[in-house]
């Protein structure tokens, strides 16, 4: 189906300001039904707050204007956004999961009889929409008892239910499977059949790359430009978010030319259930890449390796001593540090300041009298990591969890760096952070290779392993299926990494 002629939104010359700081300047937005709007920018860059004044959760300063269907709707107000057929779903689910299904859609919207609550109308009316959706579960199923690809089509159902005409779709697959990924890509294909407009907020290219029919930018709070269908390049975009050009992402300063300094060797080293057999070095002042497939055995040998689960084989030294590391806690203080791929819930204390979540690990060895804590030295420590990792904060004493995802990760990363490790185990390091913070995380991998550290780095990102790692191991279902280096001739080839991963070819293997 053709998009319309006719804009079904048009935000123009939209400008907000908080106090003194301007989070948007003059910006201006047009999308059509039946297609799909990206937006896309660095954290920061003003698409939430864009995306609130149309939702109606703030008032745009004066001199802009929002335009439905080619009539002016006042903002500040989330009802009439409501009634002007504006929903957003957000990246962080507003379901209550001892609901059901129906009472979820009709929240705040109840259908009643004589005074009390129909269900039955509800689930009559919600039944239908599910239909439209192409869902198996019923209008009377407990949301907690679905999953998180489901729960969200349950937000695309509310909005539905609502009679949306545009969807916003904040981070939609942020938390899903690869196969909830796809059924929610073929609802988005349904809805724009539906004549809705769809603005979709991603910093996943290739998610842009396969839905998009136009996609807008955002930089520093101004609007940088769109580009059609046809013109989208991951060059193009990372010109525009970041101001740069794509080649200055991956510049490498460190030379891993001389491996013969080896910080740690493991061999054989195997759970016997996901990992098996798996035998490799990592060399002073090198960056190692760890592909492979999803379920390939990455993130398991990692957990081996730092102590997290228990090894059934193998040995792991460092420094040419042997070390059995039986937690994660004590793999760091034998210096291996890991981060990890759920920073959230595994590696940050979000109700936690920065200052505290950075000296962590450390607080112990500058308190007084070992119960005091030492404040002087803490405040030294972040002020420290704030300038080398140029953490974007107002103060060390900020809440970590209100930070964007970029931030935290370089706030974890401080906490590791503190304990002085040997071996850092980069467990996806730039996984839902923007393409700017992703630039800062290479230059900070490398700048640890170039002062001395042994660096292993997990990453499904082909482009990114390919551009940030000096040589890559290739997993398959948990063995080491081959390694790929770059000679002279050619750099790491992203082709070689994939036939391993498949099994179409066999590789070099490193020494067992």
């Amino acid at each position: 189906m053709a998009r319309d002629s006719n804009p079904a939104l048009e935000m123009r010359d939209i400008s907000k300001t908080f106090g003194a700081i301007r989070a948007l300047s003059d910006v201006s937005l047009t999308a059509y039904g039946g297609e799909v709007h990206a937006l896309m920018g660095e954290n920061g860059a003003g698409k939430s707050t864009l995306m609130k004044i149309l939702s109606g959760a703030y008032k745009s300063d004066k001199g802009g204007e929002v335009l439905i269907s080619g009539n002016a709707m006042p903002t500040g107000n989330p009802k009439i956004a409501k009634a002007y057929g504006i929903a957003v779903i957000y990246q962080e689910l507003s379901l209550a999961p001892n609901l059901t299904v129906a009472e979820n859609i009709f929240l705040g919207n109840e259908r009643a009889r004589f005074g009390l609550v129909n269900h039955a109308a509800m689930r009559n009316e919600t039944q239908p929409i599910l239909n439209r959706l192409g869902v198996s579960f019923l209008p009377s199923t407990k949301v907690r008892d679905l999953s998180l690809g489901e729960r969200q089509l349950v937000e695309i159902a509310r909005a539905l239910s609502a009679d949306a005409r545009i969807i916003v779709m904040d981070e939609p697959t942020t938390a899903l499977s690869s196969r909830e990924t796809e059924r929610l890509f073929d609802v988005i294909e349904a809805l724009k059949q539906d004549n809705i407009a769809i603005i979709y907020i991603s910093h996943r290219m290739e998610e842009v790359y396969k839905l998009a029919d136009r996609c807008s930018v955002l930089r520093d709070g101004k609007y940088i430009g769109t580009l059609d269908r046809q013109e989208l390049s991951a060059e193009r975009l990372i010109s525009m978010m970041v101001g740069r050009e794509l080649s200055s992402f991956y510049k490498k300063e460190h030379r891993a030319e001389d491996l013969s300094d080896i910080v740690m060797r493991v061999k054989r080293l195997g759970d016997n259930r996901k990992v098996r057999n798996c035998s490799f070095e990592v060399h002073r002042g090198e960056v190692l890449g760890i592909s492979g497939l999803v379920g390939s055995g990455r993130t398991e040998l990692a957990r081996l390796i730092y102590g997290a689960d228990r090894k059934e084989t193998g040995q792991i030294f460092l420094d040419g001593a042997q070390v059995d590391p039986q937690s994660p806690g004590d793999a760091l203080s034998k210096g291996i540090a890991y981060l990890t791929e759920d920073r959230k819930q595994l590696g940050l204390f979000l109700e936690m300041s920065i200052s505290d979540n950075i000296n962590m690990c450390v607080m112990s060895e500058d308190a007084t009298m070992a119960v005091l804590k030492n404040f002087a030295k803490a405040t030294q420590r972040s002020g420290k990591a704030f300038e080398d990792l140029s953490i974007k904060a107002p103060s060390a004493s900020v809440v970590v969890g209100s930070l964007s995802g970029g931030n935290q990760q370089k706030v974890l990363l401080a906490r590791l760096l503190e304990a002085k490790p040997k071996v850092i185990l980069l467990d996806e390091p730039t996984r839902g952070v923007d393409v700017g913070a992703k630039s800062e995380i290479y230059r900070l991998i490398d700048e640890l290779a170039r002062q001395g550290m042994a660096i292993v780095m997990i990453s499904s990102e082909l482009p990114e392993i390919v551009g940030v790692a000096d040589r890559v191991l290739v997993l398959r279902e948990g063995e080491i299926a081959g390694e790929v280096k770059a000679s002279q001739a050619q750099p790491i080839q992203q082709e070689a990494i994939m036939r391993l991963s498949t099994g179409t070819i066999a590789g070099s293997h490193p020494a067992q």
